[in-house]
């Protein structure tokens, strides 16, 4: 699967789990920790948590796509999970304001919003 293909599944398992906002920002020329970072938020706690186990659970189940590392699943503020050439990242609405990645890693031709 390449990372473009891995970006496209990410994107919509996270919206047939109600993601908001989802957005992915190909950054294979400004980094060398990935291609694509994916960036969603949920609305709650709760939604963020269970978006992270649910996209982790499929990913692995279906695909045998396991993360190198995942972080802040627990506490459901924000969680990030590292698919080598994917990071993905789930934020709470205040969480999401605080980090700006979109601001930090878009440069005007990168960033896609995921539609349907």
């Amino acid at each position: 699967m390449t990372s473009k293909e891995k970006t496209d599944l990410i994107c919509k398992i996270l919206s047939d789990k109600k993601a908001c906002d989802i957005v992915y920002i190909a950054v294979e020329n400004k980094t060398s920790l990935c291609d694509y970072f994916v960036i969603a938020g949920g609305r709650s706690k709760i939604q963020v948590k269970s978006l992270a186990e649910n996209l982790e659970e499929k990913l692995e189940k279906d695909y045998g796509e396991v993360p190198r590392r995942k972080e802040g699943i627990q506490n459901g503020r924000w969680a990030v999970l590292d698919y080598a050439d994917v990071i993905v990242h789930l934020f709470g609405d205040e969480e999401r304001d605080f980090y700006r990645l979109e601001r930090l890693w878009e440069d005007g031709k990168n960033l896609t919003r995921y539609e349907d």
